[in-house]
């Protein structure tokens, strides 16, 4: 096979595996209708300064995303193997408002702006529901 039809491929199968990654989980977290103590104001950023929340993604594995305390989230698809395929990390900023946690990235999503509200379960473990609908499950490590 000649060289830049392989490039081409792997560029190809980077890009899916990428919105795979990015894709809301939904059978695989999606909460089931469980529901924890909601999380407002202080409470949220208290929940997220300095901590890494990492959600579950499709086909195993987790994202982490990081909540600094200057508003800025980073986020590295490395953790979850793509990292030889391509480089999927991004950061963004993130601010609480009107009682849920919003943020945007640079390139992740377009840029679009979303917003989740975040419920408490034991265990460490949050469920988050974006203004779209979408909802899943997550954890949160230091």
């Amino acid at each position: 096979m000649p060289q830049h039809w392989m490039l081409q491929r792997g560029l190809a199968l980077g890009a899916i595996l990428l919105s795979v990654m990015l894709s809301p989980v939904v059978s695989d977290a999606s909460t089931g209708g469980v529901v924890g103590e909601p999380l407002k104001g202080k409470a949220i950023k208290n929940a997220v300064i300095g901590k890494r929340i990492y959600l579950a993604v499709p086909f195993g594995g987790e994202l982490p995303l990081y909540y600094k305390k200057d508003g800025v989230v980073d986020g590295s698809g490395e953790a979850v193997g793509l990292g030889k395929f391509l480089a999927p990390t991004d950061q963004g900023r993130w601010w609480v408002k009107d009682d849920s946690l919003c943020q945007q990235w640079q390139s992740w999503y377009e840029g679009k702006v979303f917003c989740f509200t975040l419920e408490t379960l034991p265990d460490d473990k949050i469920v988050w529901r974006r203004d779209d609908g979408e909802e899943g499950i997550a954890r949160i490590g230091d």
